[in-house]
């Protein structure tokens, strides 16, 4: 069973920017394929940004260049810097789990097994 809890969320500016971070615990021995979801209320859950097992990352045309996933395993945490934020970009922010991939899916968040309770982004302009 895997766990995942996201902090970091808030309120900011146009322009601004934000580390989102979420811990995962897990069976230690095993790595996991991780991947940021948003949901605007009356929006379909969109995929952000995803780490696969062996690093490989997958970002959503809408934040590329702006969003950068890491992870690191030492502290069990993924992060989600978060820079030039536009008000499109607020959202519930959630961070999921898988047991493994090699590029992430973004589209199929059933594809995901495991998921925090979420934190919230609001980009005010």
């Amino acid at each position: 069973q895997v766990q995942l809890l996201e902090s970091g969320g808030g309120s900011v500016q146009a322009g601004g920017s934000l580390r989102l971070s979420c811990v995962f615990s897990g069976p230690v021995d095993r790595t996991y394929c991780l991947v940021w979801f948003r949901q605007a209320p009356e929006t379909e859950r969109e995929g952000v940004a995803g780490l696969g097992n062996d690093g490989r990352t997958n970002y959503a045309d809408s934040v590329r260049g702006r969003f950068t996933i890491s992870r690191n395993d030492a502290k069990n945490t993924l992060y989600l810097e978060m820079n030039s934020l536009k008000a499109e970009d607020t959202a519930m922010y959630y961070c999921a789990a898988a047991g493994w991939c090699r590029t992430p899916p973004l589209s199929q968040a059933n594809a995901y097994d495991w998921w925090g309770p979420g934190t919230q982004v609001t980009v005010s302009t």
